[in-house]
């Protein structure tokens, strides 16, 4: 059966924790951490989201995301926190960004567009509103990326089909956690406004 956002259209995150950058821009693999995993389900949860992708090519990241997971989703905890469970229930760990765009052809049919996000922005980015629109209309299944570390590469960045506008605070201090950061994408998005 195919699933279905809010929004019209099937909507989907990938947390990529390769590649991307660190500190001083070389391109690595992030370690995955408890915190994302769980914030970034449940807010993906809360918004409507169809899935959301953990991708790391390193097999014992991808292990500890699945024992993780499936603690909450199949294991004692799922038992214990219901609500936790319905969260977890989204995650899907895989190793690579096209094993998540074959995946969500597959499942949700036809090709998907993908919207980058990021600090750093880019000359042409979509805003907001605009990507909300996108959304709205339907018809077509979209795939978030949100990087861990230092962002998405470059590479990455030039080959989504959006870019999201940069999410700005009030100084020149820009880099939230990525936690963070999801919740308020999807939130202005997907999320109700007075």
């Amino acid at each position: 059966m195919e699933s279905e956002s809010p929004a019209g259209g099937a909507l989907a995150v990938a947390l990529l924790h390769h590649p991307v950058y660190d500190r001083n821009l070389r391109v690595v693999a992030t370690a995955v951490t408890n915190l994302d995993l769980h914030d970034i389900a449940r807010s993906a949860k809360t918004f409507g989201l169809v899935r959301y992708y953990v991708v790391t090519p390193l097999e014992e990241q991808r292990e500890l995301a699945r024992r993780i997971a499936g603690h909450w989703s199949e294991g004692w905890g799922a038992a214990y926190n219901p609500k936790r469970k319905e969260a977890l229930d989204l995650v899907s760990v895989v190793a690579t960004l096209d094993e998540v765009r074959a995946h969500m052809e597959k499942e949700f049919g036809g090709p998907v567009r993908t919207v980058a996000t990021g600090a750093r922005g880019a000359p042409n980015a979509v805003s907001y509103p605009e990507m909300a629109r996108m959304l709205k209309r339907g018809g077509a299944s979209y795939l978030l990326l949100l990087g861990t570390g230092w962002g998405l590469t470059e590479d990455v960045l030039s080959k989504a089909d959006y870019v999201l506008a940069p999410i700005t605070g009030v100084g020149d201090y820009n880099h939230l956690a990525v936690r963070s950061a999801a919740a308020i994408i999807f939130d202005r998005l997907l999320g109700e406004r007075m």
